[in-house]
């Protein structure tokens, strides 16, 4: 192997796999999630968030959608909005 290589001559190329990289982001979850994929990612030597990553991605991949109706509450006490 060669002490030192010149790369002046190469010709640069887009990343063939740049559209398949991983995005990072900010997000805000309860602690009670986080443990949840925590505990999960000891008993599967996984990191978590690679398991929150797999959770998302099956929910992307069947369509997953999110109930968002909530029943009343009838032993719940409200104050009149004023």
């Amino acid at each position: 192997m060669k002490a030192e290589y010149d790369f002046s001559k190469m010709k640069s190329r887009k990343n063939p796999y740049a559209s398949k990289l991983k995005k990072s982001v900010t997000i805000r979850m309860g602690e009670d999630v986080i443990d949840y994929f925590k505990n999960m990612a000891k008993d599967t030597n996984i990191p978590y968030q690679s398991l929150i990553n797999l959770y998302l991605r099956d929910c992307v991949a069947h369509h997953r959608q999110l109930d968002l109706s909530w029943s009343e509450d009838p032993n719940r006490d409200r104050e009149p909005l004023k």
